[in-house]
């Protein structure tokens, strides 16, 4: 098959854009031909290209509602894919989901829309709910097939009628292995606790900083890794409450696995998810989970088996789980043991990848 992949944004290292690069790989090593297309410039992996027969940047393809920039990508979009003539067009992420669709029905191509989370979720204000459920309501008529990356965004989007069910499928994500030194020791001290995440909307980390900010008195180590436009907000959380000595802001990084396996604990608080890869990445490296209770994150962490969940934006809750893993390393071993076994038995990547492949190939023949 010939497939192109559009998403919004291609220059950093988000879900969606990890989604994007696996898939790609794998696609490319089975035989198929891929284009990627996006709004980036350039990719964050500069080895995109080893994988992918070429990348397309479209400028004006926006993550903010511009209707001349979103009608000038539309038309590029559109002479590129009538260019290229794919089989199938996957997008990516929402305003890429919208455009792309509407350029790739105007050309009758098969498009396929992976939801990495609705714009419409709960955590997001009640006017954009409403803004993107009529959007993707009309874009879903636009659809060959829809993915979802979890069973709760199958069943939002069946309760809200955005979808036909005969169009969607479940896919939860998947994260390829690493080698067995990869796993996290759980009884190493000071304790490192570890959030990989963007400082962007959808995460919220001051929560996270102002729980810890509890448990002063108990020893231990914050790492963030990511990059975004509320980090500076959290650096300045982080000088108010004197906690400089404790917490470290390590940027975008692409050793992820090391990192993991240099910690004792995975914690990630949010407004609102899809099925976040970077939990699966810490279960991968045998860590136990504290996770905001939102989006399809149920999925993966099973409370009292790998981890916790706490309510959002409970930084008196977060603190009494993180509190109980602070103080018990046992506890620690084997959370994080039964995390490795359900990566092990449900989310390794490969299972992903070739349940992505059979909703490509259906779509093409549809």
């Amino acid at each position: 098959m010939k497939i192109v992949q559009l998403i919004t944004r291609m220059d950093e290292a988000g879900g969606a854009q990890m989604h994007v690069e696996e898939v790609s790989k794998y696609l490319n090593r089975t035989g198929h031909s891929v284009t990627i297309m996006s709004g980036s410039i350039a990719p964050y992996n500069p080895s995109l290209t080893d994988y992918a027969d070429s990348y397309i940047a479209i400028r004006s393809l926006e993550r903010s509602i511009n209707p001349l920039q979103d009608f000038k990508a539309f038309l590029i979009i559109r002479k590129k894919l009538k260019e290229i003539r794919p089989d199938v067009l996957a997008t990516h992420s929402s305003k890429a989901g919208i455009v792309g669709r509407l350029a790739g029905w105007s050309l009758g191509i098969p498009t396929v829309f992976t939801a990495h989370g609705w714009a419409f979720t709960g955590g997001v204000s009640k006017r954009k709910q409403l803004l993107y459920r009529s959007i993707e309501k009309l874009a879903g008529y636009l659809t060959t097939r829809v993915i979802t990356v979890s069973y709760y965004d199958y069943d939002l989007a069946d309760n809200k009628r955005i979808v036909p069910r005969r169009k969607m499928a479940v896919i939860q994500n998947g994260v390829s292995d690493t080698s067995e030194d990869s796993m996290a020791n759980p009884f190493l001290e000071p304790i490192n606790i570890i959030m990989v995440a963007r400082f962007a909307e959808p995460k919220d980390q001051l929560v996270l900083l102002k729980a810890l900010h509890l448990l002063n008195n108990d020893k231990w180590r914050l790492r963030f890794v990511g990059e975004g436009p509320l980090l500076q907000e959290a650096e300045e959380l982080v000088r108010l409450l004197g906690m400089e000595d404790q917490v470290e802001f390590l940027g975008s990084r692409r050793d992820i696995p090391e990192l993991l396996k240099q910690s004792q604990l995975f914690i990630l608080t949010s407004n609102w998810e899809g099925l976040p890869l970077c939990i699966l990445e810490a279960m991968r490296s045998g860590l136990p989970i504290i996770a905001t209770d939102v989006g399809g994150i149920k999925e993966v962490v099973i409370p009292g088996k790998n981890g916790y969940l706490v309510p959002r934006k409970n930084e008196a809750a977060l603190a009494e789980k993180c509190k109980i893993l602070l103080h018990n390393p046992f506890l620690r071993k084997q959370m994080g043991e039964r995390s490795r076994r359900l990566y092990e038995q449900h989310f390794k990547a490969e299972r992903m990848l070739q349940e992505t492949e059979a909703v490509y190939e259906r779509a093409a023949n549809k």
